[in-house]
């Protein structure tokens, strides 16, 4: 069992930005995948960004270039740094964790999600 705790979710204003914290505990060794997925009012759920132990990270097209997924393995934390907010940003935020599975032709983190914790709120105003 993995838990994750997220924080750092606010009210900013278009242009703003916000740095995102999950706390993972619990078997967190067996997760070779960590990332964020967001869920809108009204929509589905999406990935926005992933990382592997390793390293590597892979974004969703709309984060890519805004947003940076980091973690200090030391302190079984993870984050999510995002600027030049949007009002289309606005959503709950929620951190995963999990394996890397097969998907697009390689294996890799995005799918493998059996973890998530309960989201923190980011609301981006015009």
């Amino acid at each position: 069992q993995v838990q994750l705790v997220e924080s750092g979710g606010d009210s900013v204003q278009s242009g703003g930005s916000l740095r995102l914290s999950c706390a993972a505990s619990g078997d967190t060794d067996s997760s070779t995948c960590m990332g964020w997925f967001r869920r809108a009012p009204g929509k589905e759920r999406e990935g926005v960004a992933h990382i592997e132990n390793s390293g590597t990270t892979i974004y969703a097209e709309f984060a890519k270039g805004r947003f940076t997924i980091s973690q200090d393995n030391a302190k079984n934390m993870l984050y999510l740094q995002m600027y030049n907010l949007k009002p289309e940003d606005t959503a709950t935020y929620f951190c995963a964790a999990g394996v890397r599975t097969y998907y697009g032709g390689r294996t890799q983190c995005g799918r493998g999600y059996n973890y998530y914790g309960q989201g923190t709120q980011v609301t981006v105003s015009s």
